[in-house]
């Protein structure tokens, strides 16, 4: 009996992978329609899985989000977490509704985070290295995005780039 199953995959051996990968497709897919599992994402990586059963646990915190426009959604976090990783949160999760929506798009972060902020209770999160719980954000806290332009002392970049072209026409005259 061994010997014809082993000869089945010698036979169908790539066909028998792609096979097992389709069946775990179609029951992942099958598992997250159930409306239980909901707030899984539809390509699920294993660091949101952890996330999501640390939420059940208590160790992570659910935060809903804002936009401009009024609508809102909701990340999960660990208790840890910081404006940075609330951040990439943000980005990753407004990436995937939009794929879902649109199709490909890409939407400029940089751009993003030059012209708005979070701010939780009128208190703006602009250092990306503060924990969460500085700015007494917790489970099922509201964080909203706010309009937000950069003073000129926080624009390294530019003053450099002034500073390298003047410096340049110094050493030629």
């Amino acid at each position: 009996m061994e010997s014809s199953s082993k000869g089945e995959d010698e036979v169908g051996g790539y066909n028998s992978s792609n096979v097992k990968k389709a069946k775990l497709q179609s029951t992942l897919a099958a598992l997250l329609d159930d409306p239980i599992l909901s707030d899984v994402p539809k390509k699920p990586t294993l660091s949101d899985v952890d996330t999501l059963i640390s939420l059940e646990m208590g160790s992570a915190m659910r935060i809903s989000v804002q936009k401009l426009d009024g609508t809102s959604f909701d990340v999960a976090l660990m208790n840890s977490a910081t404006v940075k990783d609330l951040k990439l949160a943000i980005k990753k999760k407004l990436t995937e509704m939009e794929q879902s929506k649109m199709g490909h798009r890409h939407i400029s972060w940089k751009k993003v985070w030059a012209n708005f902020t979070l701010s939780h209770h009128n208190q703006k999160l602009l250092d990306d290295n503060s924990a969460l719980q500085d700015f007494s954000i917790r489970n099922n806290s509201q964080v909203h995005f706010v309009s937000y332009v950069m003073s000129k002392d926080s624009q390294r970049h530019s003053k450099r780039r002034k500073h390298r072209f003047f410096h340049g026409l110094n050493k030629r005259a």
